[in-house]
């Protein structure tokens, strides 16, 4: 079983490691980094999403995962007001750090690892509440943190030109139509099977080198991101726990079902924190803990994979 889950983890930490690497010897500078997180977010990510929305099974327990995944998003948010008290004077933007997760640059690749890229169609299905999650409720939140204010028709802007939001929107309207099912059969349908893959075989790689890329660290920030990650490991572990016993007291129990929400509660806050909010003076304690919660998320990846071979 060790021999197995190093399969699993050891490509995470050397792609990681290979970013902090062309990090440190100049190999990425910040406009390459770009360029790269350009093709992932633009291009591959969108595919990636798209193919996990366009092959998933559209009835009542997609439905149920998504309100429960949402909902528990939402709680961890307000456990995040109730705790900010405790990392005083970073406390503005601590409530953010406390819930949703990065699944698009991170989620899908890690689970792609211990399940296989023929099943993200069951992580979409865990992820898809979260990612509404994160363009309404969460993103409303940071402005409200960043003493502005979101309306709704900014936050339908941001869906409607975010490409990943418009692949996995198309995936969504043509799997729930049931395209996937009339072409799988057909010669037409191997095809864009096959093209897919070869498209998005490289995206974990390249996620997990840009990752390692923009990993930052402020050792005189790390009593309160240590707090910051302590805090929202254990709001997880009871949001998690709330989920899965409602979610498998409802339905039959799904193995890899559980391992999707395994890896989503394990994932850092998402990396767009610092994309749709002027983080001022904030700016390096949010960085050092989404850094640091990334790290967190890579050890904790090792008992994921673990749980996925029993």
């Amino acid at each position: 079983m060790i021999t197995q889950i190093l399969s699993m983890v050891l490509p995470v930490l050397v792609m990681i490691l290979l970013g902090r690497l062309c990090a440190t010897k100049g190999i990425l500078n910040d406009e390459r980094h770009a360029g790269l997180k350009a093709i992932i977010g633009d291009i591959l990510l969108p595919v990636v999403l798209f193919n996990a929305f366009f092959t998933a099974q559209y009835d009542g327990k997609l439905l149920l995962v998504f309100a429960l995944v949402f909902s528990s998003c939402l709680l961890a948010l307000v456990a995040g007001f109730a705790l900010k008290k405790f990392v005083k004077p970073y406390d503005k933007f601590m409530p953010l750090l406390m819930t949703s997760f990065e699944g698009g640059m991170l989620g899908y690749a890690l689970y792609a690892l211990v399940a296989g890229q023929d099943q993200t169609a069951t992580y979409a299905m865990v992820d898809i509440g979260q990612t509404m999650f994160a363009y309404t409720v969460f993103l409303a939140a940071l402005k409200g943190a960043e003493g502005g204010r979101m309306s709704p028709k900014a936050m339908v802007m941001n869906m409607v030109t975010n490409k990943a939001c418009i692949g996995m929107t198309l995936g969504i309207v043509l799997g729930a139509l049931g395209v996937h099912k009339a072409i799988a059969p057909t010669a037409f349908g191997v095809v864009l099977t096959e093209l897919i893959a070869f498209i998005t075989a490289p995206t974990s790689a390249l996620i997990l080198l840009v990752v390692g890329y923009q990993l930052n660290f402020s050792k005189r920030l790390m009593k309160p991101v240590a707090i910051t990650l302590a805090l929202r490991t254990v709001v997880m572990l009871v949001v998690f726990g709330i989920v899965s016993a409602i979610l498998f007291a409802i339905i039959e129990y799904d193995k890899l079902l559980m391992l999707a929400l395994m890896l989503q509660y394990t994932l850092p806050a998402p990396f767009i924190i610092p994309l749709f909010a002027d983080l001022g003076e904030d700016g390096e304690y949010v960085s050092t803990s989404l850094s640091m919660g990334t790290l967190l998320s890579v050890a904790l990846f090792v008992f994921v994979a673990a749980f996925s071979l029993l």
